[in-house]
Parts: structure tokens; sequence; C-alpha cells
């Protein structure tokens, strides 16, 4: 009965080993190698930010081979244990990284380097600290977002905004969001110029020419040439020898007793011709003004020729009186510079020519152009002229013209002076505007004008406009005190031309491409 009890035990126990064995024995085989074609996975692609002087440690499942940054001015990248990698970042940019895992596998990183925000603060606080000393007392804000540095607040003019903008780039690309102070309406330049001038001349003539229609029996005369002799005929049949007198000048003696008579010129002149010209125009500081207080004059050109055919004849037109140009400009130091060209021209028809039955008069001018600078209400006498000239003319006939006494009959003289004096005077005044309800500068007219039919005044005949706020304009609008940089700059611009109908130039007449005149400097006839 013992034997029996024992034999299940001993069974138990030899089945107990067997499975044991079994289940170890497939662990003990070894793992067979996959493929080659197996060995490779697919790449993937991360995306890595990093701070400049900061670092990021990236893990990895596998062992890691090799690791690869595409510039390393931008980043570094370094293996400091079998998974792990460790970033570094240099300076602000984008670059590439690439990490080769045990195995074959790649990993791709797009790493993205951004500047340091504490030294980025530490630029915008000088920047602040900087502007604070260079614009004093002006609400400027600055902040910086992805290299980009933002101005806000207001500025006292354009010049304060362009410093601000200049200080900033320093850190970055800068957007200008600033606002300026409407500023006053610029200054007006008042313009005065005199022209003074004295012209004088004086001249003396002296001559004589003697004729003979048959004293002595001589018929003949005697002339220096200077002046206009008579001329003599002989006789022919019954009529007697005669003389014929083209010029009389101012003393003829005839004897008919003796047949003898004499022309004598013998005259003094003096002319005086006075100018004073007080031309006054008002400028905006650093913009050009012209006044002209005169005419023009039409005068014919000849065109071309073609196949012997005489061209036509056009009318151009030259302008004439009294003519001021000039631009003012407002230093820095308080002084006015001024581009000046004052100019006094007159029709001389004295000086005039005759082309194909047209007289043209000849024109006299006056003009100077230079550049000065000096201060308000001072005076710079920019021109002046003293010309003296003297002309003589003497003629005598020969041996008989230098007899002591006696030969002062054979001489002719015509003496010449002119004198000429010349000041131009300009004056610069910065004005203001006459206020309203205050009168305005009039002209005496010795006779009144007829009264006016309406006796109503120029003004709109409606209930006036009352401002609806405090300091609001008279179209119930508030003015704004300060404007966008641009605004203001877009408000400064030139404008357009003016253009009028019926326009002239000192170059001639010209006509716009829509229909209308325009001024125009270069000469553009119109037929006649």
């Amino acid at each position: 009965m013992k034997i029996r009890s024992r034999i299940p035990v001993v069974f138990l126990c030899v089945l107990f080993l067997a499975l044991s064995a079994e289940t170890i024995l497939p662990a003990q085989t070894p793992v067979p190698a996959p493929p080659a074609a197996q060995s490779t996975s697919r790449d993937s692609a991360n995306d890595l930010s990093v701070t400049v002087g900061k670092s990021a440690l990236v893990d990895f499942t596998r062992p890691v081979i090799r690791v690869a940054v595409g510039l390393g001015d931008v980043a570094e990248a370094t293996a400091v244990s079998p998974t792990e990698v460790m970033v570094n970042g240099r300076a602000p940019g984008n670059t590439s990284l690439i990490v080769w895992e045990q195995g074959g596998e790649r990993q791709f990183f797009n790493v993205a380097v951004h500047a340091s925000r504490a030294a980025s603060e530490d630029t915008l606080t000088a920047l602040r600290r900087e502007l604070r000393a260079a614009l004093p007392g002006q609400n400027i804000t600055i902040s910086s977002e992805n290299n980009l540095v933002f101005l806000r607040g207001t500025v006292n003019d354009l010049a304060s905004s362009d410093r601000a903008v200049q200080m900033a780039s320093s850190a970055g690309k800068v957007v200008n969001l600033l606002y300026v102070n409407v500023p006053p309406p610029p200054p007006q330049i008042l313009l005065k110029v005199r022209f003074a001038s004295v012209d004088r001349n004086a001249s003396k003539q002296l001559g004589i020419n003697i004729f003979s229609t048959g004293a002595a029996n001589t018929i003949g005369a005697v002339t220096t040439g200077q002046f206009s002799p008579p001329g003599v005929s002989l006789p022919s049949g019954t009529s007697p020898a005669a003389a014929a007198i083209s010029n009389a000048l101012n003393i003829f003696l005839f004897r008919p007793d003796l047949n003898l008579g004499a022309t004598i010129q013998a005259m003094e002149q003096q002319g005086l011709a006075e100018v004073l010209a007080e031309p006054n125009i008002i400028a905006e500081d650093g913009k050009q003004a012209s006044f002209l207080a005169g005419g023009e004059y039409p005068y014919p050109t000849v065109q071309g020729t073609a196949g012997g055919v005489g061209g036509a004849i056009t009318i151009q037109f030259k302008e004439f009186g009294i003519r001021l140009n000039f631009i003012p400009t407002i230093t820095p130091r308080g002084t006015i510079r001024l581009q000046v060209a004052p100019e006094v021209s007159a029709l001389d028809f004295s000086q005039a020519v005759t082309i194909s039955g047209f007289t043209e008069p000849a024109i006299t001018v006056r003009r100077v152009k230079t550049e000065v600078e000096l201060n308000e209400g001072q005076s710079f006498a920019i021109g002046g002229l003293l010309d003296n000239r003297e002309t003589q003319t003497f003629t005598k006939i020969p041996f008989i013209g230098s007899i002591p006494i006696l030969g002062k009959l054979f001489q002719s003289i015509q003496r010449n002076r002119t004198n000429t004096e010349l000041i131009v005077i300009v004056t610069p005044e910065i004005v203001a505007p006459i206020n309203s309800g205050q009168p305005v500068p009039q002209l005496n007219y010795p006779e009144n004008f007829l009264p006016s039919n309406s006796n109503m005044p120029m003004t709109t005949p409606t209930t006036p406009i009352t401002p609806t706020t405090p300091g609001a304009s008279m179209t119930g609008l508030k003015p704004p005190l300060t404007i966008p940089v641009e605004q203001l700059i877009q408000s400064m611009k030139p404008e357009k031309e003016l253009t009028t109908e019926g326009s002239y130039s000192s170059g001639g007449y010209s006509q716009g491409s829509s229909g209308s005149t325009s001024m125009s400097s270069t000469p553009s006839p119109t037929p006649q």
C-alpha cells in the first residue's frame, strides 16, 4: 500500500520537470537577424525652437550614430549620451538638424533660434534711455516683436520723428506709428525791392557849311561833311545857280546880293530820365513767388522757307515791365536766405528796327540775380552801377581848318556825355495776415466809381454758422491736435500747378492738350 502511494508522487515530479524544460528551451534558441530589406524605416521631420544662449535636450529611442547641423553659426549639436543630443542656440536664424540612429533611421529637425529676450529687453531699455535724452518731453513708446521695432506716441515735429526712426533702426526694422503735433501755419515773408535809376545825357554840336551860288563868280560849297551840307547846282540856260537844302540845321544865313549863304549847327542838349520801381510780394517759407507789372508786346517771326516760297509770319510775345522772382528760406540761425532776381525793362523805340514793314522796338533792361542772407528788416544793396561815357567827334578841312581864328569856320565838333546811376535794395520782413475786421490797404482814387446796383455785400445771404463746440471751426468740426506722420507729409506736398485760360508766357502763346491754355517757357507761336 505504501508502494502504490509513492508512484503517483514520482510521476508528478517527472511531469513537472518535462514541462519546465519545454518552456525554457525556446528562450535559449538564438533569434535570427531581420532581412536587410527591413533595416531602413521611414524618415521623420520635427520642429525645434531654442533661444540664443540656451540649450535644448532631445531624447531618442535608439542609440545615435551621427549628428549634422546645417549652419554652425546659428546652432550647434552635441551627443551627450548614446540616446541624447543637446542643441545650443548661437545666433538668431533658422537651420536644420539631421540625426542618424542605429538601424538606419534618420530624424530631421527644423531648428529656429530666437534672440534672447533678456538681450532684446536690454537693447530696448538702452534705446528708451537714448530717446528720452535726445527727445526730452516727447511721449514715445517702443516695443519689439519678431525683429520688428514699433514706435508709438506723439512727437513735436517731423524732425523729431525722423530722429526717432533713425535711432530705433539700430534695433531692427522700424514700423513708424508715431503721431505728430499739427504745426502752425508757416511764416509769410514780404520782400521789398527798390529800383532807383538816374540817366543823364548831354551833347554839344558845332559846325558850319558855307555855299555860294555866284559870289565872286564862284559856285560851290565848303563843308566838313559832319553835318548835311546843301547841294549846289550849276546854272542851266536861263536858270541861275541854285542851292538845295535838305537840312537847314538850326541856323541858316543867305545874302542874295552876295549869292553867299551858310548853314550852322550850334546846339546843346541835356536829358534826364529817372526810374523808381518798388515791387513788393509775399511768399511762404521755401516757396517761389513771381511778380510782373507790365505787359507783353507782339513781334513777328518768319518761319522757314521751302522751295523758294517765303515763310509764314507768326506772332510771338515778349514780357516787359517790373518783374520780381524770389525764393525765401528761413535758416536755423533765424536769418532769411534769398534767391532773388529783380528786373525792370521798358520799350525803347529810339533803337527800334523796321523789318518788312514791321517796327520792332528795343528793350532796355536793368536786371539783377543773386543770393544773399540777412536778418528780418535788414537791407542789402544787391546791385549798383555808375556808368560815365563821353564820345567826341572832331572834323576839319585840311590846312585852312588849322588857321587860327579863321580856321574855326572850317571845323565841326560833336561831343556826347552820358551818366547812368543804378541801385537795387532788398528788404525782407516776416509778416502775419491782417486779422478779421481790421482795415485792409486801399488806394486813393481821384474819381469815385459808379455805385453798386445790388447794394449787397459779397457774402452768402444766409444765417452764419456758429461753432457747436469751443475751439471748433466754422464748419462745426474741431481741428485735430495731432495727426499721423504720413498724413502730415502728404499734406505738405506741393499742390497742382495753377493753369489759366488765354495765358501768354515770355516765349509765346501755348495751348494745353485739354483745350485750355497754360503758361509755358517754350516759345509756341500763333499764326497771325
